[in-house]
């Protein structure tokens, strides 16, 4: 089965200094928070140039497209925030929450089955 990249989309409240972002999510790697079993890959993106220059985004890999949907769409049905695993809820919570001009499960995003 191919890859399964996720795009997250990023709009951080005007107050928020970038570099105190980026150690945040930093922090969180470094702790684990983002070592879900089924996360194959995890990267921080600055935008450089078109219309998202000066944003942040994450991009989520997962090895396959049942990987992916066992986390998120398990039986074909998305889970509610609730139903979230422990540690995500404390990444979007704790970590993304305090920093995002919106609630985390309201970011733009886009998944990507990798084709090439």
């Amino acid at each position: 089965m191919p890859e399964i990249l996720s795009l997250h989309e990023y709009m951080l409240r005007p107050i928020v200094l970038p570099d105190d972002f980026i150690n945040a999510i930093r922090g969180a790697k470094d702790e684990g928070l983002l070592d879900l079993p089924e996360i194959h890959e995890h990267k921080l993106l600055f935008g450089v140039r078109g219309h998202r220059a000066g944003m942040f985004a994450s991009l989520w890999s997962y090895s396959d497209r049942r990987n992916w949907e066992s986390l998120w769409i398990p039986d074909g049905v998305p889970r509610s925030s609730e139903n979230y695993p422990e540690m995500w809820r404390f990444w979007e919570e704790s970590i993304l929450r305090p920093f995002l001009d919106r609630d985390p499960d309201t970011i733009d995003f886009t998944a990507y089955e990798v084709c090439g």
